[in-house]
């Protein structure tokens, strides 16, 4: 059975296993199993809520401040796509941060090429690798390997690409295929490839909500009930259904990036600057890891993002900002009181926002 999550089939097929998986509660418990090496982070998965009236106002307030840039960045990351390649794409994104902008692009490609482009979301685990399982089905469908395009929503530290170019590595020389291991990327905070529109640090608007702008599936999940043979899994949360802006928050994004390129073409390629990004993280985790005594680099998330994803499912030791009153990470600061996580404004923190997680040694 073909898997299309929330949005419409024409745009993505999820190559991943709906499971019934129970959530921790226990968020100190299972930030131990994670740190101590007893559980992999993908074999759980955080309880997801329904996003309340108050901070459903804040992601639109983002959403409005913030949409107009994020489909000029779309369409300019489409325009990277047909410059690096030669022949039709075959999108893959990265479930799930990168499914809602592999939607995106799967419709602002689709427009420009005047025909249909596919994408299929599939799951990439850091230590774990990329789901060979979906590749080869991808493969099976008979694309052609040089024509797939790996899509993410953003980097932090890079540690995902790392993790998708030498999965993708293996699999050529286990297959003698020749896929493309870049990323494609709307803002690479990381400095770790050119495949992006941006190296700034900014609020995409999808990540601030969970499932319920993803296309109503969860993070991915590979544990015990995830077989040989089958795509590393996910859930499916029906139960959001009535709160679910997947398809419209595509669809205004869409919407707008079509209308800009109908009055002014398409954005001139950023002069991107992947050095200077790549030595700003350098010097970040460098000075903050020792400021902080932190000796595990999965402990410090930097940008608004990443910041997002600690404070929504992870034991969040502090918050950084660079500046409180900047309307960028006004839902950050909501979280962070809701979870009673201490907020320190650093006026030069090279990020608009970063997170540091508890370690258990500390907790």
């Amino acid at each position: 059975m073909m898997f299309h999550g929330s949005y419409r089939p024409s745009q993505v097929t999820f190559l991943l296993k709906p499971i019934e998986v129970g959530a921790i509660e226990d968020m100190a418990a299972k930030e131990r199993l994670i740190q101590s090496g007893q559980r992999h982070y993908s074999e759980m998965l955080s309880p997801e809520k329904r996003p309340s009236a108050e901070y459903l106002a804040l992601f639109h307030a983002a959403h409005q401040a913030n949409r107009q840039r994020m489909a000029i960045d779309c369409l300019r990351l489409a325009a990277l796509i047909q410059q690096q390649k030669q022949q039709r794409s075959t999108l893959v994104s990265l479930a799930r941060a990168g499914t809602p902008v592999g939607v995106i692009l799967q419709e602002i490609l689709s427009y420009l090429y005047a025909e249909h482009v596919p994408h299929y979301s599939v799951s990439i685990i850091r230590d774990r690798g990329i789901d060979a399982n979906a590749l080869n089905a991808i493969l099976a469908q008979g694309h052609a390997a040089e024509s797939l395009v790996f899509i993410d929503g953003w980097t932090g530290k890079g540690v995902i690409n790392r993790e998708l170019q030498d999965a993708i590595a293996a699999f050529n020389a286990l297959h003698q295929v020749k896929i493309d291991g870049r990323l494609f990327v709307l803002t690479d905070l990381a400095g770790v490839t050119d495949c992006t529109a941006s190296n700034d640090d900014y609020l995409i608007p999808s990540s601030i909500l969970n499932a319920c702008i993803s296309g109503l599936i969860s993070r991915s999940v590979l544990n015990q009930s995830i077989g040989a043979d089958d795509y590393h899994g996910c859930v499916y949360f029906k139960e959001f259904e009535d709160v679910d802006l997947s398809q419209w928050f595509v669809d205004d994004i869409v919407k707008l990036a079509r209308d800009h390129h109908k009055q002014h073409g398409l954005p001139p390629l950023s002069n991107t600057d992947a050095l200077s990004a790549r030595q700003r993280s350098q010097d970040f985790m460098t000075q903050y890891m020792t400021q902080y005594g932190i000796d595990d680099v999965n402990l410090i998330k930097p940008g608004i993002g990443e910041a997002t994803r600690v404070l929504l499912r992870r034991l969040p030791e502090r918050l950084l900002v660079q500046s409180a009153s900047n309307p960028d990470v006004g839902h950050l600061l909501r979280l962070a009181e809701e979870k009673g996580v201490a907020v320190e404004q650093v006026s030069h923190l090279p990020y608009h926002a970063a997170a540091i997680i508890r370690s258990v040694n500390d907790a």
